[in-house]
């Protein structure tokens, strides 16, 4: 099929690429020339396992093409994928989806013939309905221009392996042929044996937000169990493997919280719907999840003065191993470890950041920091170093060959992430997010 994707970000940019895998022509739509440029050369402006050889191969390919026109994508494609951002609005509590009506208002006047507009974006309920008819006003082809709401549900750092490897399809939609159409671009998938849940527009816009939320919901709760260790002098390590053995059960390691551009904003605006929609239940439950997770530094900053002897941190060279949210990603976006390398530094530490592939993204979020990709030399005089993204970097580093590297072997694992033993072995002293402190 001939495709177009609008807006090339961290969804974006990945759907291209992995539509282009499946043999369509692609063509992405974005309004940032430089970033555009860089594209067509091949060059990937963000970090995602897989994606930088996919994005060469079809851009070398002539399958893969970016442009800053969108009329020329309205003439090309017979599908177009709205991927713009829906960041939070300025209340906190809901999505701004000014992106997107803003892609439809550029796109629909050229669409003059038959095509499907399919929405990615996560978006509040209700929304799609509106985008459908302001779509079908603008358009030329008027009913013609089918709309279908198919929500993402990448893991960053996972996105080209999600796209082309779903777990599921979502496709909310109200006509026949639009069916045909989201089935017949996802048919290499479909014929895989990935179950495609063809749904209404309600239904698809909820599925996104229930699923985010039911993480964020996970996280909150382990993390809050971790506090109850904490306090009780248990071992949190020790109950997550219980509990994983219960097969109702999925559970998540404890550790600083989530963050990112979707899950904190998608557990937001979900609260909110709740409250709109006259759940209030469940919006307690939900903003219960929300308060747990906002606690975290707090929690996190408990701990390292603990691990200083009760001391406060100021004067003390720290060292914060992490900036990305989460690992596999360059994406900083909410991230705890700079909101807890911020906590730091408000208290009087002097902070140095690693991450394995984040710090030119942190540098322009958070100059204020000192940054290093360079493992050892981040531990260079430290007098304490914080484990704050659970990159496979830091649980493969040797405790042995660092041990002489920082002031004082202090480590605080706020990811619950190391096995302690082969560190305090080496002569580290290890604190650890609900775990006894030996």
């Amino acid at each position: 099929m001939r495709v177009s994707v609008i807006g090339c970000g961290h969804l974006g940019i990945p759907h291209a690429a992995a539509m282009a895998e499946l043999g369509h022509d692609v063509i992405g739509v974005d309004v940032d020339q430089a970033k555009v440029d860089r594209l067509n050369a091949g060059e990937c402006p963000i970090y995602e396992a897989g994606l930088p050889e996919l994005l060469a191969r079809h851009t070398q390919s002539g399958r893969l093409r970016f442009t800053t026109d969108i009329r020329e994508a309205a003439t090309f494609a017979e599908l177009h994928f709205i991927g713009v951002g829906t960041p939070i609005d300025a209340d906190g509590r809901s999505y701004d989806t000014g992106q997107v009506y803003g892609a439809i208002r550029q796109l629909a006047p050229h669409l003059d013939q038959a095509c499907t507009i399919v929405g990615k974006s996560t978006v509040t309920v209700g929304t799609t309905a509106k985008v459908a008819a302001l779509a079908q006003r603008l358009a030329p082809a008027g009913q013609a221009v089918e709309v279908v709401w198919n929500p993402e549900f990448l893991r960053e750092g996972h996105a080209v392996q999600d796209t082309l490897r779903p777990d599921r399809i979502i496709a909310g939609l109200t006509t026949a042929e639009a069916e045909k159409a989201i089935r017949a671009v996802y048919a290499p998938i479909i014929d895989t044996g990935v179950p495609i849940f063809v749904t209404s527009y309600p239904t698809a816009e909820l599925a996104k937000g229930a699923a985010n939320t039911a993480l964020g919901l996970q996280i909150s709760y382990i993390n809050g169990i971790a506090d109850m260790c904490q306090a009780a002098g248990a071992d949190v390590d020790q109950i997550v493997e219980i509990l994983g053995i219960d097969p109702r059960i999925g559970i998540m390691r404890p550790g600083l919280g989530y963050g990112g551009g979707c899950l904190p904003k998608d557990v937001r605006a979900f609260t909110a719907s709740a409250r709109q929609l006259g759940a209030d239940q469940a919006a307690t439950l939900l903003r219960a999840a929300e308060k747990i997770n906002e606690s975290r530094t707090d929690i996190a900053m408990n701990l390292i003065t603990r691990a200083l002897g009760q001391r406060p941190v100021e004067g003390y060279r720290i060292t914060v191993w992490g900036a990305a949210f989460k690992p596999g990603t360059n994406d900083v976006r909410e991230s705890p470890a700079l909101a807890l390398a911020h906590a730091l530094q408000q208290a009087g530490g002097t902070v140095t950041v690693h991450d394995p592939q984040a710090v030119a993204t942190a540098m322009i979020r958070n100059p204020e920091f000192d940054y290093t990709d360079d493992l050892p030399a981040s531990l260079d005089g430290a007098d304490l170093v914080i484990l704050a993204t659970e990159w496979p970097e830091y649980q493969q580093a040797d405790p042995q060959a660092l041990a002489g590297l920082p002031a004082s072997m202090l480590m605080v694992d706020c990811r619950t992430t190391l096995n302690p033993e082969p560190w305090r072995a080496a002569g580290w002293t290890v604190h650890q997010l609900g775990r006894p402190e030996k």
